[in-house]
């Protein structure tokens, strides 16, 4: 049994026997890519970088270092899993507090599986009057049909459709914060 101070046995267990997908340096790479593609369009339209809570952090700390253009920094948090290790209703529990309207809007986020999520902040941002609302993610999944948002403007990487932890991504609220992406054994 786990106290508040201890870390559960299932998590721990969890990261010894994931599968690596990609590295720390693997990743590192990928968003250089990325960010020299997102530089390339987005450099003169002062845009509006919305951070996706919890999972976009990671992935906009990678970003924001390096894009070397203006550009403002906000986060909206909206979320369909919370603990959980599959998907409900679409929650938000904050909204940009910044005006979005007129706006080039950049959301980005962890992954783009379902894309539930990204397509319900997207519909919003675009009914609070983005001029333009662009999405960018770490990792999209290959899933053969989308109910959500299809495609993505930006990404770094791609995955197989499995459940993933690190670089942003979690295990029952863990594991966020490694370098590497790493999908569960048996999920």
């Amino acid at each position: 049994m786990s106290t508040p101070d201890t870390v559960p046995a299932e998590i721990t267990r969890t990261r010894a026997e994931a599968d690596c997908l990609y590295t720390g340096d693997e990743v590192a790479a990928a968003v250089d890519r990325m960010a020299a593609d997102i530089t390339a369009r987005l450099c003169d339209a002062n845009p509006l970088l919305l951070v996706t809570m919890t999972g976009g952090l990671f992935p906009a700390a990678l970003l924001l270092a390096r894009l070397d253009f203006p550009l403002q920094v906000d986060y909206v948090h909206l979320t369909r899993y919370g603990s959980a290790t599959s998907g409900g209703t679409i929650e938000w529990r904050r909204r940009p507090s910044a005006s979005v309207a007129g706006r080039t809007v950049l959301l980005v986020d962890d992954l783009l599986d379902h894309g539930l999520t990204l397509a319900a902040a997207v519909d919003e941002l675009r009914r609070e009057g983005a001029r333009e609302v662009l999405t960018a993610v770490l990792v999209v999944k290959r899933i053969v049909e989308r109910p959500g948002l299809a495609h993505v403007d930006f990404h770094a990487l791609e995955t197989p459709d499995r459940y993933l932890f690190g670089a942003g991504m979690d295990y029952k609220t863990y594991w966020r914060n490694c370098a590497g992406i790493y999908a569960v054994k048996g999920l």
